[in-house]
């Protein structure tokens, strides 16, 4: 078998196995911080809480102690792989896209002129040193002022979103931020939650009774994760996106989904808690979700304001035969090296995503794909490593304008 075809079915098996392990790690964070939230602390008896629950035609008694109950139980099931897989899965593919393909996906020589060996030392270098900064700041004084810590926190985090724009390409700059939180959470789990649990474990299994300072500590640990995970899942989808990661200020963009992750899940934490019922936290969800959505065009030159709609088969003919000439001779010289059936880019086997944009008719056929990508926004070409100029994006968005104004 052709060895491109298995590369691409590699990358696509390591896409999948993280978005499974993904799934079971998330999942199992977002029901054991639903569970303790949740727990009846009400009821007489040596655990700290219990709650009863259905699923699947049965029921189930849950009891929590916060240290352990009189005997140990034979059996304990601890929860670590799916972090750690998450991790590792995550890590091959970032080695596998954006190592692999760092000068198309990478390195923007319009930021910063590196060499191949130099975006991946940064790469590597810059998710070890985000886990060292924020492990020293936990260990600080910082760590008995939870508020301000995960206030820095947030400042560290921007930070990061503003340098890696300055480095690498858009798509990767969001990506690496996604990467960046990603290990400061599994090196949590990995080197703080873990080995505090298994002290406790140990301590009690010797007959000695536990330091509650390792439970405090993994638990202001396990809480950061918890407000961390949503922004981490957009990012990571933000590189099929262009409007998220193609504009100048994808990195404020970024900050603001952190803050829309904390208002999200400082609602369902309340409900969980049945300490209320915050519904001013969809409100300002929503406005920073609309203040997203403008960011992702503002400052673009050429950009018009109105948006996109779906073109008719009047616009369509309209665009191969009178006003595509202009547009015509740019998408052939940027964009059909790779989107054609036979690409001449090298190590370009195939068009991505299927697109072809080789004719005035499959321009008609991808009109808003165009627009969204090289006109909207600076998604493509990637790094704009065919030179695309803003006159041409310019271009692009009249073209675009005078066909759906039929």
């Amino acid at each position: 078998m052709d060895m491109a075809i298995l590369w691409a079915w590699g990358e696509f098996a390591i896409r999948w196995t993280h978005v499974i392990t993904a799934i079971a790690w998330i999942g199992s964070s977002f029901y054991f911080i639903a569970l303790d939230l949740g727990l009846n602390r009400n009821i007489k008896g040596p655990a700290d809480g219990e709650e009863w629950q259905v699923h699947g035609g049965g029921f189930y008694h849950i009891q929590k102690y916060l240290v352990a109950p009189d005997a140990m139980p034979d059996h304990l099931t601890w929860f670590k792989w799916e972090s750690y897989s998450t991790w590792l899965s995550g890590a091959a593919l970032l080695m596998v896209i954006y190592w692999s393909g760092a000068e198309l996906y990478l390195i923007d020589p319009n930021k910063m002129d590196l060499s191949i060996w130099q975006g991946i030392l940064i790469s590597a270098a810059s998710l070890a040193i985000g886990w060292i900064v924020y492990d020293q700041l936990c260990k600080s004084k910082l760590g008995d002022h939870p508020t301000v810590l995960m206030v820095l926190l947030f400042v560290v985090l921007v930070i990061m979103a503003w340098g890696y724009n300055q480095v690498f390409t858009g798509r990767a700059a969001l990506l690496h931020l996604g990467a960046f939180t990603a290990t400061i959470m599994t090196a949590n789990v990995f080197f703080i939650i873990m080995p505090n649990q298994r002290i406790v474990v140990a301590d009690l299994k010797a007959g000695r009774v536990p330091d509650a300072k390792y439970g405090k500590i993994a638990k202001l640990r396990s809480t950061h994760n918890n407000y961390l995970t949503l922004p981490v899942i957009f990012l990571m989808l933000s590189n099929h996106y262009p409007l998220a990661f193609a504009t100048d200020y994808n990195w404020l963009i970024a900050a603001l989904v952190f803050l829309m992750g904390v208002t999200i899940r400082h609602y369902f934490n309340s409900m969980h808690a049945r300490s209320g019922n915050p519904h001013w936290t969809w409100g300002v969800t929503a406005i920073l979700f609309l203040t997203i959505a403008w960011l992702s065009s503002a400052g673009q030159t050429g950009l018009m304001d109105e948006e996109t709609s779906a073109l008719t088969p009047a616009q369509a003919q309209f665009l191969t035969v009178a006003e595509a000439e202009g547009a015509h001779s740019i998408v052939r010289g940027r964009c059909s090296m790779c989107h054609a059936r036979e690409p001449v880019w090298d190590g370009i086997l195939w068009a991505p995503k299927g697109v072809y944009l080789e004719t005035p008719e499959d321009m008609a056929r991808q009109a808003s794909a165009i627009y969204l990508h090289a006109a909207r926004s600076e998604a493509m070409p990637p790094a704009n490593i065919t030179n695309i100029t803003e006159a041409e994006r310019a271009t692009l968005v009249q073209w675009f304008r005078a066909a759906t104004a039929l």
